[in-house]
């Protein structure tokens, strides 16, 4: 009985991880309003659930804010040019949509293409908000890490693109669980993503101990 109201018991951390989902959940959503500010908050999230969550390090709103912070400015830079390139390639589906079946098949094939265009840009910011989360890239450098992983990882990319839809369709159909599904996805392509990451990791030579370091990303 007495393991029941044990704070580290099974339930309890359960419902801890629960709380966490939720919260975390609702500070992105909220700190994604500005829309400027979509490409931190993604950058954020992730560096927070992976730390936090998954790994028990930190704090979950000390380290979501951290990240928040320390890649402002180069994740809003890439946010902004992203949102700017979902609302062109929107647009271009959408008029190219209207006019498949008509006499001429050139705009079958259009479509065809920006839906392609469309799901390697998925794939691009599946990637890019991770990567500025635990690399110092920047530009081309990044452009190109970041395109590389996407194709040589094909599998997982495909996988978390996947999850990816999944969360966004689930939000525009009950729309409440943006307080949920946020993290939820996060937490699962950081699954993939992580040991994508691990090969590209630089391996400290000694214990946490001896280096005086916490490499908790290399757990």
């Amino acid at each position: 009985m007495g393991n029941l109201f044990n704070m580290d018991n099974a339930l309890f951390t359960f419902l801890g991880k629960i709380c966490d989902v939720i919260f975390l959940s609702v500070v992105y959503a909220l700190v994604c309003i500005p829309l400027i500010t979509i490409g931190p908050a993604n950058t954020a999230i992730y560096y927070a659930t992976v730390k936090v969550i998954r790994r028990e390090r930190g704090y979950l709103f000390r380290e979501f804010f951290k990240s928040f912070k320390l890649n402002f400015k180069r994740a809003s830079i890439t946010g902004v040019i992203l949102m700017l390139m979902y609302i062109i390639i929107a647009v271009d589906i959408y008029a190219s949509w209207r006019t498949v079946g008509s006499a001429t098949s050139i705009n079958s094939i259009l479509f065809g293409i920006y839906i392609a265009i469309a799901i390697l840009l998925t794939s691009f910011t599946i990637y890019v908000f991770p990567v500025l989360s635990r690399f110092e890239l920047k530009g081309k450098q990044l452009v190109k890490v970041v395109f590389f992983m996407s194709m040589k990882h094909l599998p997982f990319t495909i996988l978390m693109l996947i999850i990816q839809v999944a969360a966004i369709v689930g939000v525009i159909l009950i729309p409440i669980l943006i307080f949920v599904l946020p993290v939820l996805s996060t937490f699962l392509i950081s699954l993939l993503m992580e040991r994508i990451f691990k090969k590209y990791m630089p391996h400290s030579e000694g214990s946490p101990e001896e280096t005086g370091k916490d490499l908790w990303y290399l757990e």
